[in-house]
């Protein structure tokens, strides 16, 4: 084979590589395009019709005006524990606790003065299932102790302490970031992505070696 013919082969794999990771791409924007919009932050969410929007509305919490969220689990895998249990945070984040097994509230046990934390709706006397959602937004520093009613004696307990500066237990203090699958992006787009990608520099390495140590000495034309 020529050389000229092989690079003009090695191009077209490239750019079929290339264009299969534009079109892999574009399938996540216009999955993702799915559902309501919220902003939260210099981000952009999206979030599912009927999801825990409107049930942190229902349960009492106050939710966030664009600043920093972090994420509790409550009961995760069917444990009597938040998780994390303990969690530093900066004054104006808001906490998302997801339930993750039945039975269990966030009742408040103490709090800073001047705070206005009241836990879930309807106090110790009412639990709340799996997939239950509540947010509250974190503004008066100080340190925060709450605990799950039915299940205090079994050690579930929690504490949340809003500093300056936040992020002291390694819990992030910061936005987390948003898994692409529960956004609704499948997860298959990226593997094609990448797949591409790898494709591409296949194609520039086998170019490089067919070049430099696979032409045939028989070969007709000069370059």
């Amino acid at each position: 084979m020529k050389r000229r013919d092989f690079l003009m082969a090695a191009t077209g794999v490239a750019g079929g590589g290339a264009t299969a990771a534009t079109a892999a791409g574009a399938q996540e924007t216009t999955e993702t395009s799915s559902g309501n919009t919220t902003a939260s932050g210099n981000e952009t969410t999206t979030v599912a019709n009927g999801t825990a929007a409107n049930e942190t509305t229902a349960s009492g919490g106050s939710s966030g005006g664009g600043g920093p969220t972090e994420e509790v689990i409550v009961g995760p895998g069917g444990s009597l524990v938040f998780e994390p249990a303990e969690l530093t945070i900066a004054p104006g984040t808001t906490v998302n606790f997801v339930w993750e097994s039945d039975n269990h509230n966030v009742v408040v046990e103490s709090q800073p003065d001047g705070a206005n934390w009241q836990g879930t709706q309807g106090g110790a006397s009412k639990t709340y299932n799996t997939g239950h959602e509540y947010s509250h937004t974190f503004e008066t520093t100080g340190t925060y102790e709450y605990f799950c009613q039915p299940h205090k004696t079994a050690g579930m307990v929690g504490t949340i302490t809003v500093q300056e500066g936040g992020g002291g237990d390694g819990g992030g203090g910061g936005h987390q970031e948003a898994d692409p699958e529960h956004m609704g992006v499948p997860i298959q787009a990226h593997f094609v992505g990448l797949g591409a990608l790898l494709m591409i520099a296949v194609s520039f390495v086998y170019t490089f070696f067919m070049l430099k140590y696979g032409e045939s000495p028989h070969a007709s034309g000069g370059n």
